[in-house]
């Protein structure tokens, strides 16, 4: 196995093709990951989520990490981490063209709102990670 570093490039084409991550946050020094859909649009990813402890932490603290990968063979594979901020996109008229361009990506993946959605109707959120940003 030849282990390398992936260049911004390819790292950028690997989001784009993907549809599942490992959402990455932290809150009072304690680790959280979850797995998510999400759309990735050349600069930012899109997610759509419910309320509950994955909102709090990042609410909390935005700092987050998205963590991708595929393995075509045991001793084939690729992972991408990318780090950034999370920043909520409530349902008001300033945030209304960012939460279009987020459900227009998403709805491209079938099935992307059910993990969330189940159960869970009324607490919708949608967010926005920065995923290159070093703030």
């Amino acid at each position: 196995m030849f282990i390398h570093e992936m260049s911004e490039f390819e790292c950028r084409q690997a989001l784009q093709q993907a549809t599942v991550g490992r959402l990455a946050c932290a809150r009072d020094n304690q680790p959280y990951v979850v797995p998510i859909y999400f759309a990735f649009d050349g600069q930012h990813v899109y997610a759509f989520t419910t309320l509950g402890q994955k909102i709090e932490c990042m609410r909390t603290n935005a700092r987050v990490c998205l963590e991708i990968d595929e393995r075509t063979a045991p001793d084939q594979w690729k992972s991408i981490i990318v780090f950034g901020r999370y920043e909520e996109l409530p349902d008001l008229p300033k945030y209304e063209a960012a939460r279009v361009k987020a459900h227009e990506l998403l709805q491209k993946h079938a099935m992307w709102w059910e993990p969330a959605y189940l159960g869970a109707a009324h607490r919708d959120s949608r967010t926005l990670i920065h995923p290159f940003s070093t703030a």
